[in-house]
């Protein structure tokens, strides 16, 4: 019978499930990981072997397969290294089999068994709570995950310590949210000396929610007004500080699981790839315009942006 343990594939910002099916046959003692993975799922093998290894563990003599279901969802990253070692540790009857029936887990293994923080706790705590399991997530990502309200949080700091607690011999406490930290200064339209159909253009695109393009010479104001509209904008409600953290979960963004209700200001250089601003990649990330979600995007010289004109 094979063991399973549930994850997540990210696709954007959605988080869907994705079964780790592992069993153990007869054959040649080698390690399968099948199911459309990429090089960083590949890999995971070796850092489950070698974190087996600082445990005093090693893997069974015997044919290993581990399946991500469904084979036909492309998955990346190395999120997938927690699901694929508890569920050969279930199947080895190292930890209860029936224990992880409640769980959804990510997290990312050193060599030494630890387990190292990923990108998109929080999208995933909220995956795994309208599945009706709690997330196991590596401790640095609790207080991120633990902003999913009513999902059940494991953080870990270690393999051995999720041994230690499913066998009871060790208990690990629920992690606390993070803080809201408080919004940096921003500039303030006060500052500005005249410029009244400026300020009022600014003003009524801040209470509307509109878009605004300056258009002036040189050294009138410009982006000296443009930078001063974020500080017209009210706090993010808690719907939009959950949207916009869980777009800045998946890029990687939230630090220590702190959150904030200043919105959004992106100021991206006319440089940046067409790439940099509306996201994708190998590894679909999000661009410059998904970061800005309910914030702003603040496209200085706007004509010098490639593809934009």
């Amino acid at each position: 019978m094979a063991a399973r343990v549930v994850t997540v594939a990210f696709q954007g910002v959605e988080a869907r499930r994705v079964d780790v099916q592992v069993q153990f046959t007869s054959g040649d003692p080698k390690f399968f990981l099948v199911g459309m993975g990429d090089k960083a799922i590949s890999e995971s093998r070796e850092r489950v072997r070698a974190a087996f290894s600082g445990l005093g563990l090693s893997l069974p003599a015997r044919r290993i397969i581990a399946n991500l279901a469904p084979a036909d969802l492309p998955k990346e990253g190395s999120h997938y290294d927690l699901p694929i070692a508890l569920a050969i540790m279930a199947g080895m009857n190292v930890i209860p089999p029936d224990v992880l029936d409640d769980w959804a887990a990510i997290g990312e293994l050193s060599l030494d068994g630890r387990i190292t923080a990923v990108a998109g706790a929080l999208p995933a705590a909220v995956a795994a709570g309208a599945m009706g399991l709690g997330l196991i997530c590596p401790e640095a990502c609790g207080p991120e995950a633990a902003w999913a309200g009513e999902t059940r949080i494991l953080a870990a700091p270690s393999l051995i310590a999720l041994v230690n607690h499913f066998r009871g011999t060790q208990v690990l406490s629920p992690p606390s949210v993070g803080i809201i930290r408080e919004p940096e200064r921003v500039p303030d339209l006060r500052e500005v000396k005249g410029q009244e159909n400026a300020k009022r253009a600014l003003e009524i695109a801040a209470a509307g929610g509109h878009n605004l393009a300056f258009v002036g010479p040189p050294g009138s104001g410009k982006s000296m007004m443009a930078a001063r509209l974020p500080g017209l904008l009210p706090p993010l409600t808690p719907e939009e500080l959950l949207e916009t953290s869980m777009i800045h979960s998946v890029a990687g963004l939230i630090a220590k699981g702190e959150l904030t209700r200043a919105r959004p200001f992106r100021n991206p250089h006319h440089s940046a790839s067409m790439a940099a601003l509306t996201g994708g990649g190998l590894k679909a990330k999000p661009g410059e315009v998904s970061l800005a979600h309910n914030g702003v995007l603040f496209l200085d010289e706007l004509p010098e942006f490639s593809g934009i004109l």
